[in-house]
């Protein structure tokens, strides 16, 4: 599994988001949940298989034939029916439940401050689903598996080239980071978002839609 414990944030960036944006230290659980790779995982889908709700491959990858089957099981053992490998399901699996990784107070003002500048003005749900695509390109083999490596990642948001990125973090920004974190994705698992009516990049206007959220399409 991918760590959030493994970002590594610049100082000074650091200074910033504690400093001026500052909010109670606590921390997100993230648990095994879709676009991961673990052993966890794979542990995950044998005990589903044996039971005969899973009937895909042994791949130790948190895909959609996995999140479907993780629903049935929390569904018929009455748990809140997220799709996510929280301890409460990996309890009724029967497989020990590792301490989740977590993701600091300087890890979610960071993700708020992307989230606010390349999604200021969109629905709630666009705002998480903008977290969620930058979660999902941590867990995705082609992408730098840290947050400061996927945000900073050269020529990949604009807004760290418009300025955006340097405005005052929107509230609801935050509680969006918080959500994507911890799980939800809106955005169906795209790896790209972007406002077909703001650009004219070929690449991206070719991208798989997956779904519309606001002004954004969400894209494999």
């Amino acid at each position: 599994m991918k760590s959030l414990l493994k970002i590594s944030i610049p100082a000074f960036l650091i200074a910033a988001t504690l400093g001026v944006f500052a909010r109670n230290l606590d921390t997100v659980p993230v648990y095994s949940q879709y676009g991961f790779y673990s052993d966890e995982v794979e542990a995950i889908q044998r005990v589903m298989r044996e039971w005969g709700v899973y009937d895909g491959e042994i791949t130790g990858y948190f895909g959609p034939l996995t999140e479907s089957a993780v629903r049935k099981v929390q569904r018929h053992h009455g748990l809140k029916v997220n799709g996510i490998a929280d301890s409460a399901t990996l309890n009724v699996l029967g497989i020990e439940s590792a301490s989740p990784a977590t993701a600091s107070q300087a890890e979610i003002n960071l993700l708020a401050r992307m989230i606010s500048a390349e999604g200021r003005g969109e629905p709630y749900e666009g705002q998480v689903a903008i977290g969620a695509v930058i979660v999902n390109r941590m867990s995705h083999p082609s992408y730098p598996d840290t947050l400061a490596g996927v945000l900073y990642q050269d020529g990949a948001f604009t807004a760290l080239v418009d300025g955006q990125f340097n405005q005052p973090i929107a509230e609801s920004a935050y509680s969006a980071a918080r959500d994507a974190l911890n799980g939800w994705d809106p955005s169906g698992g795209a790896i790209f978002y972007h406002n077909p009516d703001k650009h004219n990049n070929q690449f991206m206007m070719d991208r798989p839609v997956i779904k519309r959220i606001g002004d954004h399409l969400f894209c494999d």
